[in-house]
């Protein structure tokens, strides 16, 4: 009978280890996890020099950290995130798979994915000008496509 209770036990504490594997960093630092799970890497980027030498077809898999300056208010599709030197990063979802909170703004935010840089078509940065409530003023001020670092994320860790 000891030995059914103790290997019992044992398979608990595995079965447990297990679930929580993944989840680690989320919750072990306070961050809520959105997408595929993923563990910080200790040299996750924290400003733009990444994006320096991309080319506008190369994409680069690897980590940034910042905070979150905008969410779209529709339903969290898209997110723009001011990295350490004041530069901003337009974020989608991979696979439109998930979405953050419309609340996230001011959050601090680890995301893991690809790095790219795009030309965004006037059309498409009025879509998103009207997606964050901008005034059709606003709108029709937007006449030229603009140079954007993009990142494309599979997963995503917003703090609580």
């Amino acid at each position: 009978m000891k030995k059914i209770n103790i290997i019992a036990i044992i398979l608990m504490v595995c079965l447990g280890s297990i679930k929580s594997f993944g989840q680690e960093n989320a919750a072990s630092n306070s961050y809520e996890l959105f997408g595929s799970s993923f563990i910080e890497k200790e040299n996750a980027s924290r400003n733009s020099k990444i994006y320096q030498n991309i080319q506008s077809k190369d994409t680069i898999t690897t980590q940034l950290v910042g905070d979150i300056n905008e969410v779209c208010q529709a339903k969290g599709c898209w997110m723009k995130v001011n990295l350490s030197n004041n530069e901003e990063v337009f974020v989608k979802f991979k696979d439109y798979g998930f979405f953050v909170p419309l609340d996230a703004t001011g959050r601090k935010v680890v995301m893991n994915g690809k790095a790219f840089v795009e030309k965004l078509s006037v059309k498409d940065q009025r879509h998103y000008a009207k997606d964050k409530g901008a005034s059709e003023a606003e709108i029709a001020k937007i006449t030229k496509p603009k140079k954007t670092l993009r990142f494309e994320a599979d997963g995503v860790l917003i703090k609580k």
